[in-house]
Formats: structure tokens, C-alpha cells, sequence
């Protein structure tokens, strides 16, 4: 496949540059296009010879079932190749993996890259390579983040370098559905004192996220007495009393900016044709990219589900949490979100500033800077016919071996 050139409509595309433009020679203090890089010749040329190293360890990882809530098996795989490195990783109590490299001591950067995926054990994993794809479920979110990761601190290791700022490397759990951010809270809670800003790894090249979606979650459930749909027609019918609730919340006004959104995602519920429904429930996905929003959104629906239950129909209605993402958003200004900007221009791109759901959410929400980049692209993504185009990770392995000496001027 010939590199086409990029633009900025999320379609696969790649720079107006195609390869790193000047890069290979540029020395630790040089510019490219104009920007400012960080890195030597020497590394600039190993993190482009990455790319087969990467390819190889992603498909390693895709092989290894994580779904969200159950990454332990992916979380021993992975701590078994840093212990292969030479280093000591721990795995904490929700199976984050954890490792630190460096020994300046001071305020250290923080790396995310989440071990979870979307997809349950019941999904047949393969990893297959078809000339530049790399196909299956999860290559790309976020088994390619977590094999660049792991490439990127064996390349620094090779070549001796020692970063401005120590790194606290997490391979995280609970990014994907309703895993809750699980990882990214405990890690970022523990480490909160000890860094000046957090890096996470997953998505696609050329993007950054300064802000998170907040979102609240949850299942409704109705219930009932039941009964004979013919002889004991006029009973109330929790499918029926589910269905208003449904019917309200669609109708609640939301704003476009900043935007806020619902959805009804899964029903279910009742036992015949014949019988009048003694429960039914639904799964609930509010968002918005503004905490005021998303809490002014909450009220509402909620207040639409207790109106049911004050209705006197003889139907109850209850509402359980199952998630909640914080929303939160860094000024383009901000230091780290300007590094992370600067990073992708070096490699001719036009930097796609978005708020999204990542890891980035919990400390953007505790005070913390942070950003989120992504190290590759690709297609279909969340499906099993999931592709990364293998040769964007050359300049997606100089993108984050960048990304991992700049950000560590932040504590300088």
C-alpha cells in the first residue's frame, strides 16, 4: 500500500511528509520543520527501526484474552516480558502492572496504556498479517500501545538514555465499557504526589486529547406484580412503565455545545407473549465533554425515572450506578497539551486537538495535566475485523520515545 497523504477528517491518511523529513540527522538540540526535536540521530533511527518489533509484540498481546474486569492473564504476560527486560514489575491489587525507570528521584511522569479489551472470552483472538495490515480483535485498542510502550523502554535501554524525568510506566486495567477508569484511579490516586503530569498511550497517531467525556452509566430496572396477559389485563406491565421512562429520557434537551448526549443501549426484560412483565430493565449511557452538563443531564433522567415510581401505577423503579467518568478539559495553552501538539507537528502533522473517554480523565479531574497520543493507525476499531497499518508505527515509535523525553521538561 502507497502512504496517502493526511488529512483531518479521521480517515486513514498520513502526513503531507511522508517518513520523518530531516529527522535522522537532526541533532539533540536541532529542528525539524521548524520544531524543536528531542531526540539524537542514533535514537531517531532506532525507534524508526522498530516497526517488525512492535508488529511482532503487538500480536503477542492480542493473543492474550483481557477482557475488561478480567486483564489478569495479560497483566502476568506483560510482566513477565518487563522482568524479561531487566526490570521489577509489580502487579497491584486490581492487576495494573507497574514499573519505574530512572533514579533522578523528583517529580516523575506518569504512562498509561490500558491492558483491557472490549471483546468477552467467548470471541476467537487472532492476530493476522496481511502484507502492511495487522488484523483481530484488539490490535490496535490498545495491544499496539502496550507492545509500543514496552519497545520504547527496551530502546532507551539500548541506547543508555536516561530520560529529565523518572517514568512511572502503568499497563492499566478497566479503560474499556464498564471497567470505570478502575486502573487509571488507583494508579493516578497513588502516584498523584509524585508527578508533574500524566502521559497516556492509546488511539490513533496524530491525535490529542485534552479532555475527557465525563459520563454516568447505569441500569434501570422496573418492577411489578406480573400476572395472565388476558386475565389479569389492566395490571400494570413493567415493560410498558420501562418504556415511558425510555420515551422521557429521549425527550430531555441536551446542548450541542458543550455536547452532551443519551442513549438507551440494551433492554430487556418480561417471560411470554402472555404474561404481563414483572421486571424489565435498561442499560443508560449519559455523557457530556462539561461536568455541569453531564450533572444538569443526571438530575434529569433521574428525575424522570422516580416520577414512575410516584405515579401510583404500582410499579417501582431503580436505579443502579454501573460507571462514572469524570469530564474535565485542559486549555490548549497548557504545557503538556502544547508539548504533545509540538511532537506531532515535528512529524508533519496538523495536531487533531479532541475530547474523548481515556485514561487521561482521572487526572485532567484530579488537577493533574495530562494528555492522551496515540502511536498508530488504523480501522475498526471496537469490531474483530480491527487493522492497524503497520508502517505508521515508524513514525508513531519517534512520536513517543519524543513524547517520553519531553514531557519529562515539564519537571525541570
Amino acid at each position: 500500500m502507497t502512504p496517502r497523504e493526511w488529512h483531518n477528517d479521521g480517515r486513514m491518511r498520513w502526513p503531507r511528509q511522508q517518513g520523518t523529513a530531516g529527522m535522522t540527522t537532526a541533532p539533540t538540540t536541532g529542528t525539524t520543520t521548524g520544531v524543536t526535536t528531542t531526540l539524537t540521530t542514533d535514537l531517531t533511527a532506532a525507534a524508526e527501526a522498530s516497526v517488525e518489533r512492535v508488529a511482532a509484540l503487538t500480536a503477542e498481546v492480542a493473543l492474550v484474552a483481557a477482557p475488561s474486569n478480567h486483564e489478569g492473564d495479560r497483566a502476568r504476560f506483560v510482566a513477565d516480558r518487563l522482568r524479561a527486560m531487566g526490570y521489577e514489575p509489580e502487579i497491584d491489587e486490581v492487576a495494573n502492572v507497574i514499573v519505574r525507570r530512572g533514579s533522578r528521584g523528583g517529580p516523575a511522569i506518569l504512562m498509561m496504556a490500558h491492558t483491557d479489551t472490549v471483546f468477552p472470552f467467548e470471541v476467537p483472538l487472532r492476530a493476522e498479517r496481511d502484507g502492511d495490515w495487522l488484523a483481530g480483535p484488539g490490535v490496535g485498542d490498545n495491544s499496539t500501545s502496550v507492545a509500543a510502550v514496552m519497545t520504547a523502554l527496551a530502546i532507551l535501554d539500548e541506547h543508555g538514555i536516561e530520560t529529565p524525568a523518572d517514568l512511572i510506566v502503568v499497563f492499566n486495567v478497566g479503560e474499556e465499557g464498564l471497567g470505570n477508569l478502575r486502573g487509571s484511579v488507583v494508579a493516578t490516586d497513588r502516584f498523584a504526589g509524585d508527578v508533574s503530569g500524566v502521559l497516556v498511550i492509546d488511539g490513533k497517531i496524530g491525535h490529542v486529547t485534552n479532555g475527557g467525556v465525563g459520563s454516568s452509566r447505569w441500569r434501570v430496572t422496573v418492577s411489578g406484580p406480573g400476572g395472565h396477559s388476558y386475565m389479569h389485563f389492566g395490571r400494570p406491565s413493567a415493560i410498558h412503565g420501562l418504556a415511558e421512562i425510555i420515551s422521557g429520557i429521549a425527550a430531555i434537551p441536551v446542548p450541542r455545545e458543550p455536547k452532551t448526549t443519551l442513549n438507551v443501549g440494551m433492554v430487556s426484560g418480561g417471560t411470554s407473549v402472555n404474561t404481563i412483565a414483572a421486571t424489565a430493565d435498561a442499560i443508560v449511557d449519559l455523557r457530556s465533554e462539561s461536568a455541569e452538563s453531564l450533572a444538569e443531564l443526571v438530575a434529569s433522567a433521574r428525575a424522570v425515572v422516580e416520577r414512575l415510581g410516584e405515579g401510583g401505577q404500582g410499579l417501582t423503579a431503580v436505579i443502579e450506578v454501573l460507571g462514572e467518568r469524570p469530564a474535565g478539559v485542559l486549555p490548549l495553552e497548557t504545557p503538556i497539551v502544547q508539548l504533545a501538539a509540538d511532537s506531532a507537528r515535528m512529524l508533519g502533522f496538523d495536531p487533531r486537538f479532541n475530547i474523548s473517554s481515556t485514561d487521561a480523565n482521572i487526572p485532567i479531574s484530579r488537577g493533574i495535566p495530562a494528555v492522551c497520543v496515540g502511536v498508530y493507525d488504523g480501522e475498526e476499531a471496537h469490531t474483530v475485523n480491527e487493522r492497524v497499518f503497520v508502517p505508521s508505527l515508524r513514525l508513531g515509535m519517534v512520536h513517543l520515545l519524543d513524547m517520553m523525553i519531553r514531557t519529562g521538561t515539564l519537571t525541570a
